[in-house]
């Protein structure tokens, strides 16, 4: 969530663009799903709840209604109209960096400065005051941000798994004491004194959730774009963050292991490092191999803010080769953002993480937002302090959610990620219902594309080999029909900037 505008200038509103051209059929075409070459099994999608959670979260108008919209298949009602469910299965909760109590320190009191960062934006953590560093010292507020705690309930309660993340430790911990970065750029912001307490805040409010709120973290992610040091300068950007160098990053994520399992956690996986561009992933990973750091990380989070790179997918596949193949360890890609209000840059980008990154999970940042481009829903808050005033909704969705419901209401957890061997069609096969999902899209003229499932031992399609394909494109938003298999192959049309999804039934390997 580093500063999407300049990373993703590029990337603005508009037709499936350039780069996802260059893997996209021109002409009649014919594609080979091949069951021999897989590439995991499906965890799911997602979304981090901050910063939308803290307007919406305890809205009593639409707190349940958003929570259907984005963690249920649902048809939901919004606006009068019938919109169907995201089905999102993994919550990201944001534990915040900020308190607005005083705090000792040498022979004074400091308080925070919350800089150019909106209220809505400035999210509560727990840990109040270290005291004189003892435990019966330490001011906790288990009470702070109820609206984002509110929705993370609402999203366990709909059957979502969630992940534990920091934008920034808490803003008594960093050496700015501001929790949107350090006093210069590209400084290093965590407080030497405080890493332990930056792990040890992540770690008891791990066991806080499991004891008291029923919500037991998958994993717990102490960084977030820790190298986009830029970004990262208090008082000079809108939002938490903290830059932190990779000698930190080991000391911190070996502490976070002690603290994780001194607390009965030792099977919550830890997450790292969360960079916001391919290139900054691979280079910190790197450096977490050199220096031993990777030992305590059990998946590597990775952001697709650097997508429109011109090395993008070389990029992708030199992170899967080193992580995956070559280190063992599981891959998400945690956030992501474009400002298309249409989604089909979105889906450009997610179809190409698929062809080369191949994450087991994939999360849109802010469904959300307050920038029209970047929202599935957008929404506008007041300037001021005041989260009372001044919210208000769009009246439709864009088309952006109905592209993202073409991936995440079909390709399921469990289910084993296939090659098709191009950039424009991914698969998924559920071996349990011997079903076989399909999603593509089109930005080429109209025309015909065949997937040949010759390598499949039985691919027959439904009751009279009928096979359901749900299109998202010009002038529709997630319309249903029909098409059949002959002879294991399936030919459907597609318009130009199209996205479509096909269930194909009867498949096995």
């Amino acid at each position: 969530m580093i500063n999407r505008r300049t990373l993703l200038a590029a990337a603005g509103a508009g037709a499936i663009g350039s780069a996802l051209a260059t893997g996209t059929a021109r002409a009649d075409s014919t594609i080979t799903v091949d069951p021999s070459k897989t590439y995991g099994t499906w965890d799911g999608w997602g979304t981090s709840l901050a910063w939308w959670a803290k307007v919406f979260g305890n809205s009593a108008e639409y707190a349940d209604v958003f929570a259907d919209l984005l963690f249920t298949d649902k048809t939901v009602s919004y606006m009068g109209s019938a919109v169907p469910g995201l089905n999102l299965n993994i919550a990201r909760y944001n534990l915040g960096a900020c308190s607005w109590n005083t705090v000792a320190r040498g022979s004074g009191t400091v308080r925070m400065d919350p800089g150019r960062i909106p209220w809505h934006k400035q999210i509560a953590g727990f840990w109040l005051d270290p005291g004189n560093g003892t435990p019966a010292s330490e001011v906790w507020n288990w009470d702070a941000d109820p609206a984002q705690r509110a929705m993370l309930l609402k999203a366990t309660q709909r059957g979502a798994k969630s992940e534990l993340f920091s934008n920034s430790p808490m803003w008594w911990m960093t050496n700015s004491l501001n929790p949107s970065g350090a006093t210069q750029q590209y400084g290093d912001n965590l407080n030497d004194t405080y890493r332990r307490h930056h792990a040890s805040h992540l770690a008891r409010v791990a066991v806080h959730a499991r004891d008291n709120w029923g919500v037991d973290f998958v994993s717990v992610e102490p960084f977030n774009e820790p190298k986009a040091g830029n970004w990262w300068t208090g008082y000079a950007h809108p939002q938490e963050g903290c830059c932190i160098n990779t000698a930190e990053q080991k000391a911190v994520l070996a502490l976070l292991r002690e603290e994780l399992d001194n607390r009965g956690l030792s099977a919550t996986e830890i997450a790292a490092s969360d960079d916001a561009t391919f290139a900054q992933a691979i280079a910190t990973w790197n450096d977490l191999k050199n220096n031993g750091g990777h030992a305590f990380v059990d998946r590597v989070n990775v952001h697709g803010y650097g997508a429109n790179h011109e090395n993008a997918d070389a990029q992708r596949a030199q992170i899967y080769n080193s992580v995956v193949s070559g280190s063992g360890k599981a891959l998400w890609s945690s956030e992501n953002g474009t400002a298309d209000a249409d989604g089909f840059r979105m889906a450009e980008f997610l179809l190409a993480d698929l062809y080369a990154l191949h994450p087991t999970a994939w999360a849109y940042w802010q469904p959300l937002d307050t920038h029209p481009d970047w929202a599935m829903i957008h929404f506008t808050v007041n300037d001021g302090q005041d989260p009372t005033q001044g919210v208000q909704l769009a009246q439709t969705v864009n088309t952006k959610f109905s592209v993202m419901g073409q991936f995440s209401r079909h390709i399921r957890p469990g289910m084993k990620m296939l090659h098709t061997g191009v950039k424009h069609a991914a698969a998924a096969l559920d071996e349990t219902a011997n079903k076989l999902v399909i999603v593509v899209a089109n930005n080429g003229p109209r025309t015909n594309m065949t997937f040949d499932l010759t390598r499949f031992s039985t691919a027959t399609g439904g009751q009279a080999g009928v096979v359901h394909r749900w299109n998202t494109g010009v002038g529709e938003r997630y319309v249903r029909r029909q098409v059949t298999v002959s002879g294991k192959k399936v030919t459907i049309p597609i318009n130009t900037n199209c996205v479509q999804t096909l269930e194909i039934e009867g498949v096995a390997i």
